[in-house]
Parts: structure tokens; sequence; C-alpha cells
């Protein structure tokens, strides 16, 4: 993945108390065991390669690339480190960091997708740029950014339990959260791999149809009978003294109507009130 950046930098050793932190760092945890191994082998070997900054307007220089090995320089006790340091706008500087931190493969998923989306969002870059930026398909992009619909307590438990953003994807199928947090939360107690997941969902999304079907299908009942005694009220209100049974089962609901036969009717014609004054 090739960048082109125009800028000219040189290496100076800068005290750490100069140096201030990156506002668009897109990394955002930190492996403490990780940072020791590293501090260990500053100890032994020193820094091979030099942290990136770029100067600012008040005398400082803001870390672009290479937190951990600014922070496990910190750990050793270094009062000065040696710094790239490069002419650079803070938008390029957003874009230069996610980019130092994708090719170095430090960034979960999440926090690439929140990287990406301060691009877009604070920096107005589209993203079709972004995605022209990172060397990725638009509909990639895509993807990446909608597993922030996730709530960040469920985005904690995904990266906590080591789950894949193929997992993140799969519980965005699912209708709520309240649905989300069952799933992920037998993801995580049964270990479960991406395509047993996304089995686990179909099957979920099969019986929320299958339910869905069953109410609809209770309401229409619940309308037809609603008919039928409107109508058995119609009759009676003519002077019909019409009967009505009805049972039900697990099978089936039998609703029954009797209606006296015509020659027994007994109907009030009009007029006929009048001649029995």
């Amino acid at each position: 993945m090739k960048q082109k950046f125009k800028c000219s930098a040189e290496v100076y050793d800068i005290p750490q108390d100069l140096i201030i932190p990156n506002p668009n760092q897109p990394r955002k945890r930190f492996d403490f065991d990780g940072l020791e191994e590293l501090a260990q082998s500053i100890r032994e070997n020193g820094i091979l390669q030099p942290i990136t900054v770029r100067s600012t307007q008040d005398k400082k220089f803001e870390l672009i690339a290479g937190e951990r090995r600014l922070r496990a320089a910190r750990l050793v006790g270094m009062t000065k480190i040696p710094a790239l340091v490069i002419d650079m706008q803070q938008k390029d500087s957003a874009l230069f960091a996610l980019i130092e931190n994708l090719q170095r493969q430090d960034l979960s998923f999440f926090e690439e997708a929140e990287a990406i989306e301060t691009l877009i969002t604070d920096y107005k870059m589209s993203r079709d740029d972004v995605a022209k930026k990172l060397s990725i398909a638009q509909s990639t992009l895509s993807n990446k950014l909608r597993i922030l619909k996730l709530p960040e307590e469920m985005r904690f438990r995904l990266a906590k339990a080591g789950l894949t953003e193929r997992h993140a994807r799969a519980l965005l199928s699912l209708e709520d959260d309240a649905q989300r947090e069952r799933a992920l939360s037998i993801m995580i107690d049964r270990h479960l791999t991406v395509q047993e997941s996304e089995r686990m969902i179909e099957q979920m999304l099969s019986r929320n149809s299958k339910t869905r079907t069953n109410l609809r299908g209770l309401r229409d009942v619940r309308l037809f009978i609603n008919t039928l005694n409107h109508a058995v009220d119609t009759i009676r209100r003519a002077g019909v003294d019409a009967d009505t049974a009805r049972s039900e089962t697990e099978e089936y609901i039998e609703y029954i109507v009797r209606i006296p036969k015509i020659e027994q009717l007994r109907l009030t014609l009009p007029g006929e009130a009048d001649e029995a004054v």
C-alpha cells in the first residue's frame, strides 16, 4: 500500500515532554505485556526505528506514528527519543497514522472503523476518497462502518472475546439489541466460529419469522370471529332468536350458529303492530 505525501523530514533526539499525543490516534487499546516486552528490547538494543512526529505552532511535536515505541521508551525512562520530524497537515497526519497502523496490523477492526469514521466526519473526506487512500473497495469500507451501529458495550465484549469482524456483522442481521446480546452471549460462551454463529443467527431469524406469521394468523382469526359475532348481533336485532356455540382445541376453533327454520320465525312485519292495538 503506497501513499504519496509531500514532506521533508529529519531525525532529531526530541525530549519526551515536548511530544504530545496524536488526537487522531486510531489505536485505543494497548497490551501492557506487549509494551513490557518492547521496553525490554529497547533497554537491550535501543530504538531501532524512530517515531514520526510533526511540529505544531506551540513549538511542540505531535505524534503521528510510533505510539507503542513512545510508551515503551517512557517505561524505560528515556528522556529523549529519536523522531522523524515531518512537515504535514493535521488531516494528512490522521490519515498517515491510520495507514501506518493498518500496515502493521496493529488495529482492531473496531478501531479501524472508528478511524475511518473520523476521517469522514471530522475531516470531511468522501467515502470514495478514503477507500482510494486505503486501497479498499467502497463496499468493504461500508461494511467496516456498519459495525459501528453496535452499542459500545457490545463492541467491547466482542473485542475482549477475540471475535472477528464477521462475527460483528452477523449480529447486525438480528432485529434489535436484545436479540444481539443473547446471540453474542451464546457466541462467547460456546466459542462459536463465524460459520457456527451465522447458522445460529439464521435459526433465530427463522424462528422470529414463524412467530410473526403465527401472530399475524392469530390476529386474522380474531378478525373473522368478530365479523361472525357482528353478523349474529345483526340477526338478533332483526328479531331472529339466533343461538351460537364456540369451542376451541389446539388444532381448530369451532363456531356454530343455530337459526330457527323460516316457518318457525315470528317476525313483526310493518303495520302488524298497529293492527294488534
